[in-house]
């Protein structure tokens, strides 16, 4: 569900977190139209606003667990975990991880990929918000919630910057809702950004 369609219909914060998104066609290879949210942190307000509709959804439905997904999902993960007093725990690429690890791998659309979480991070019954900058197909998010329910814990919602208008992952989280707070942007807004 858009941020749009849950009440903040009209809410300016959201199209502040709009305008910063920065396309880059082209990129990480042709045919991609990368949403680039770095520059959302260069403004302090617009970052704080992001980090607000999230904590201000998720604070009272008692995650103890907000999982980020490398890289872009460590940028708002442990601040929404701060504010709902919850911990973070951080899903990253393979051999970045010390300890021993879990593994999950994925389809993109431009390549496969695995996410690693350390075993022992999350507990049985742990309520866990999964949240990363954007969705595309879907499988990413999938499969950090295969990660984080082969450990046991429930992943009550996942929660994303950018999603696709047509959402099409959202058949592969597994059943889970999904919250995100703007469309992507498109080429022709963004010039000279």
């Amino acid at each position: 569900m858009f941020a749009a369609e849950n009440g903040l219909k009209g809410d300016p914060r959201l199209q502040g977190i709009s305008e910063a998104i920065r396309v880059v066609p082209g990129f990480p290879k042709p045919g991609i139209m990368f949403q680039d949210i770095t520059p959302l942190f260069l403004d302090h307000k617009v970052f704080k606003d992001t980090v607000d509709i999230f904590v201000d959804r998720y604070r009272d439905m008692g995650i103890s667990v907000v999982a980020g997904v490398e890289a872009r999902g460590f940028m708002f993960g442990p601040s929404i975990a701060l504010a709902i007093g919850a911990k973070f725990v951080p899903l990253r690429k393979p051999g970045k991880l010390p300890a021993s690890v879990i593994s999950e791998q994925y389809v993109l659309e431009y390549g496969t990929d695995c996410l690693e979480m350390h075993v022992g991070a999350v507990q049985p019954g742990e309520r866990a918000l999964v949240i990363d900058d954007l969705i595309a197909t879907g499988g990413t998010l999938s499969a950090a919630i295969r990660l984080l329910e082969r450990m046991g814990a429930e992943v009550v919602e996942c929660a994303c910057v950018i999603g696709l208008p047509e959402v099409k992952g959202q058949c592969r989280l597994r059943g889970k809702p999904l919250y995100i707070l703007v469309e992507p942007r498109d080429i022709d807004c963004c010039q000279g950004m």
